[in-house]
Protein backbone atom coordinates (compact mmCIF):
# COMPACT_ATOMS: atom_id res chain seq x y z
CA UNK A 1 0.00 0.00 0.00
CA UNK A 2 1.26 3.42 -0.85
CA UNK A 3 1.47 6.18 1.75
CA UNK A 4 0.97 8.86 1.16
CA UNK A 5 3.60 11.44 2.19
CA UNK A 6 2.49 13.93 5.68
CA UNK A 7 3.61 17.11 3.97
CA UNK A 8 1.01 16.10 0.70
CA UNK A 9 -1.66 14.99 3.08
CA UNK A 10 -1.62 17.47 5.33
CA UNK A 11 -1.90 19.95 1.98
CA UNK A 12 -4.73 18.12 0.56
CA UNK A 13 -6.43 18.29 4.21
CA UNK A 14 -5.83 22.02 4.50
CA UNK A 15 -7.25 22.59 0.88
CA UNK A 16 -10.33 20.84 1.63
CA UNK A 17 -10.97 22.76 4.86
CA UNK A 18 -10.22 26.08 3.23
CA UNK A 19 -13.26 25.26 0.80
CA UNK A 20 -15.09 24.09 3.42
CA UNK A 21 -14.75 27.25 6.19
CA UNK A 22 -14.17 29.69 3.24
CA UNK A 23 -12.31 32.75 2.88
CA UNK A 24 -13.22 34.55 6.13
CA UNK A 25 -13.14 32.06 8.99
CA UNK A 26 -10.97 32.71 11.78
CA UNK A 27 -7.54 31.49 12.45
CA UNK A 28 -4.80 31.11 15.06
CA UNK A 29 -2.72 33.52 13.30
CA UNK A 30 -3.25 36.89 14.84
CA UNK A 31 -4.92 39.20 12.44
CA UNK A 32 -5.32 36.74 9.52
CA UNK A 33 -8.28 34.87 7.76
CA UNK A 34 -8.67 31.93 5.86
CA UNK A 35 -7.83 34.13 2.59
CA UNK A 36 -4.54 35.83 4.38
CA UNK A 37 -3.52 32.16 5.37
CA UNK A 38 -4.32 31.01 1.52
CA UNK A 39 -2.56 34.27 -0.06
CA UNK A 40 0.78 33.36 2.75
CA UNK A 41 1.08 30.11 1.30
CA UNK A 42 1.15 30.98 -2.21
CA UNK A 43 3.73 33.41 -1.68
CA UNK A 44 5.66 31.41 0.54
CA UNK A 45 6.28 28.94 -2.30
CA UNK A 46 6.18 30.57 -5.40
CA UNK A 47 7.31 33.92 -4.55
CA UNK A 48 11.10 33.50 -3.53
CA UNK A 49 11.58 37.93 -3.08
CA UNK A 50 9.00 37.04 -0.15
CA UNK A 51 10.88 34.44 1.64
CA UNK A 52 13.50 37.02 3.69
CA UNK A 53 10.52 38.84 4.78
CA UNK A 54 9.18 35.56 6.28
CA UNK A 55 12.16 34.82 9.04
CA UNK A 56 12.93 38.69 9.21
CA UNK A 57 11.39 41.74 10.38
CA UNK A 58 11.84 45.90 9.20
CA UNK A 59 11.87 46.37 5.53
CA UNK A 60 11.86 42.73 4.09
CA UNK A 61 8.61 42.13 6.50
CA UNK A 62 6.65 44.76 4.67
CA UNK A 63 7.56 43.76 1.47
CA UNK A 64 6.34 40.59 2.17
CA UNK A 65 3.14 41.78 3.63
CA UNK A 66 2.84 43.81 -0.02
CA UNK A 67 3.25 40.55 -2.37
CA UNK A 68 1.42 38.84 -0.02
CA UNK A 69 -1.59 41.76 -0.14
CA UNK A 70 -1.23 42.34 -4.00
CA UNK A 71 -1.67 38.05 -4.13
CA UNK A 72 -5.10 38.12 -2.26
CA UNK A 73 -6.04 40.71 -4.60
CA UNK A 74 -5.28 39.63 -7.80
CA UNK A 75 -6.86 35.92 -6.97
CA UNK A 76 -10.15 34.50 -5.90
CA UNK A 77 -10.12 32.41 -2.60
CA UNK A 78 -10.35 29.66 -5.06
CA UNK A 79 -7.97 29.98 -7.37
CA UNK A 80 -5.31 30.82 -3.96
CA UNK A 81 -6.79 27.67 -2.58
CA UNK A 82 -5.81 26.17 -5.87
CA UNK A 83 -2.12 26.80 -6.06
CA UNK A 84 -1.58 25.38 -2.24
CA UNK A 85 -3.24 22.00 -3.74
CA UNK A 86 -1.32 22.34 -6.65
CA UNK A 87 2.19 21.38 -4.67
CA UNK A 88 5.48 22.54 -4.30
CA UNK A 89 7.17 24.06 -7.30
CA UNK A 90 9.93 22.21 -9.19
CA UNK A 91 12.61 23.78 -7.07
CA UNK A 92 11.80 22.80 -3.53
CA UNK A 93 9.60 19.98 -4.01
CA UNK A 94 12.28 17.71 -3.48
CA UNK A 95 12.10 19.02 -0.39
CA UNK A 96 8.88 18.87 0.80
CA UNK A 97 8.77 16.49 3.81
CA UNK A 98 11.26 18.64 5.68
CA UNK A 99 10.08 21.84 4.83
CA UNK A 100 6.40 21.61 4.33
CA UNK A 101 5.74 18.49 7.08
CA UNK A 102 5.25 20.75 9.95
CA UNK A 103 4.02 24.17 7.83
CA UNK A 104 0.88 22.42 6.79
CA UNK A 105 0.20 20.36 10.14
CA UNK A 106 0.60 23.59 11.54
CA UNK A 107 -1.73 25.78 9.32
CA UNK A 108 -4.30 22.87 8.87
CA UNK A 109 -4.58 23.56 13.11
CA UNK A 110 -4.68 26.61 12.63
CA UNK A 111 -7.71 26.69 10.88
CA UNK A 112 -9.49 23.77 12.63
CA UNK A 113 -8.44 25.29 16.12
CA UNK A 114 -9.76 28.83 14.54
CA UNK A 115 -13.01 27.56 14.63
CA UNK A 116 -12.92 26.15 17.90
CA UNK A 117 -12.34 22.78 17.81
CA UNK A 118 -9.14 22.38 20.65
CA UNK A 119 -9.24 18.73 20.15
CA UNK A 120 -6.16 16.62 19.45
CA UNK A 121 -6.03 14.80 16.38
CA UNK A 122 -5.49 11.43 16.27
CA UNK A 123 -2.67 10.68 13.77
CA UNK A 124 -0.68 13.42 15.29
CA UNK A 125 -0.37 11.13 18.49
CA UNK A 126 0.55 7.80 16.65
CA UNK A 127 1.48 6.70 13.18
CA UNK A 128 3.18 8.17 10.31
CA UNK A 129 2.23 11.98 10.51
CA UNK A 130 3.39 11.56 14.28
CA UNK A 131 6.69 10.30 13.42
CA UNK A 132 7.14 13.04 11.01
CA UNK A 133 6.65 15.52 13.41
CA UNK A 134 8.80 14.41 15.68
CA UNK A 135 11.65 13.79 13.43
CA UNK A 136 10.93 17.57 12.66
CA UNK A 137 11.09 18.19 16.38
CA UNK A 138 14.63 16.86 16.44
CA UNK A 139 15.92 18.22 13.19
CA UNK A 140 14.73 21.49 14.78
CA UNK A 141 14.38 21.85 18.31
CA UNK A 142 17.62 23.93 18.64
CA UNK A 143 16.58 26.11 16.77
CA UNK A 144 12.83 26.29 17.73
CA UNK A 145 13.56 26.42 21.21
CA UNK A 146 16.20 29.87 21.34
CA UNK A 147 13.55 31.45 23.09
CA UNK A 148 13.98 29.74 26.17
CA UNK A 149 17.17 30.89 26.46
CA UNK A 150 18.78 29.24 29.32
CA UNK A 151 16.67 26.85 30.33
CA UNK A 152 16.56 23.03 29.38
CA UNK A 153 13.68 21.32 27.53
CA UNK A 154 12.50 17.64 27.33
CA UNK A 155 10.22 16.73 25.53
CA UNK A 156 8.28 13.70 26.21
CA UNK A 157 5.71 11.92 23.88
CA UNK A 158 3.19 9.48 24.78
CA UNK A 159 5.11 6.52 24.52
CA UNK A 160 7.84 7.60 26.59
CA UNK A 161 10.26 8.62 24.18
CA UNK A 162 12.18 11.45 25.42
CA UNK A 163 14.10 14.42 23.02
CA UNK A 164 16.50 16.37 24.93
CA UNK A 165 15.89 19.66 23.14
CA UNK A 166 17.45 21.89 25.00
CA UNK A 167 20.64 21.65 27.53
CA UNK A 168 20.01 24.29 30.27
CA UNK A 169 18.91 24.78 34.00
CA UNK A 170 16.30 25.46 34.86
CA UNK A 171 15.07 22.24 33.45
CA UNK A 172 11.73 22.11 32.17
CA UNK A 173 9.70 18.84 30.80
CA UNK A 174 6.69 18.82 28.44
CA UNK A 175 4.79 16.30 27.81
CA UNK A 176 2.45 15.73 24.71
CA UNK A 177 1.45 14.35 21.61
CA UNK A 178 4.17 15.08 18.80
CA UNK A 179 1.38 16.91 17.34
CA UNK A 180 0.93 19.30 20.56
CA UNK A 181 4.23 19.73 20.70
CA UNK A 182 4.86 21.19 17.58
CA UNK A 183 2.00 23.60 18.25
CA UNK A 184 3.30 24.61 20.97
CA UNK A 185 6.74 25.16 19.60
CA UNK A 186 5.33 26.62 17.29
CA UNK A 187 3.57 29.87 19.19
CA UNK A 188 0.65 27.86 19.27
CA UNK A 189 0.80 27.19 23.41
CA UNK A 190 -2.68 28.48 24.06
CA UNK A 191 -4.39 25.87 21.72
CA UNK A 192 -1.83 22.96 22.68
CA UNK A 193 -2.64 19.69 24.46
CA UNK A 194 0.42 19.64 26.45
CA UNK A 195 1.73 19.01 30.18
CA UNK A 196 4.63 21.41 31.45
CA UNK A 197 6.54 20.16 34.40
CA UNK A 198 9.20 21.80 35.71
CA UNK A 199 10.14 24.05 39.02
CA UNK A 200 8.46 27.64 39.57
CA UNK A 201 11.42 28.82 37.09
CA UNK A 202 11.13 26.76 34.54
CA UNK A 203 7.43 26.99 34.29
CA UNK A 204 8.14 31.08 34.40
CA UNK A 205 11.04 30.64 31.21
CA UNK A 206 8.25 28.60 29.29
CA UNK A 207 5.35 31.19 29.81
CA UNK A 208 7.64 33.69 28.86
CA UNK A 209 9.72 32.50 25.75
CA UNK A 210 7.97 33.99 22.22
CA UNK A 211 8.07 31.00 20.43
CA UNK A 212 6.94 31.18 16.78
CA UNK A 213 7.24 29.65 13.39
Amino acid sequence: MTVVPSSRAERHALCDLFLSVGPDAPTLCEGWRTADLAAHLVVRERQPLAGPGLVLGGVAAALTARITARAKAAHTYEDLVARVRRGPPPWTAPFDRVINTVEYFVHHEDVRRGGGDRTPRPESGSGVLADDLWDALRRGAKLMTRPLGAAGLDLVRPDGEVLHARAGAPLLTVRGDPGELVLLLSGRGAAAGVEPEGTPEALDALRAASFGL
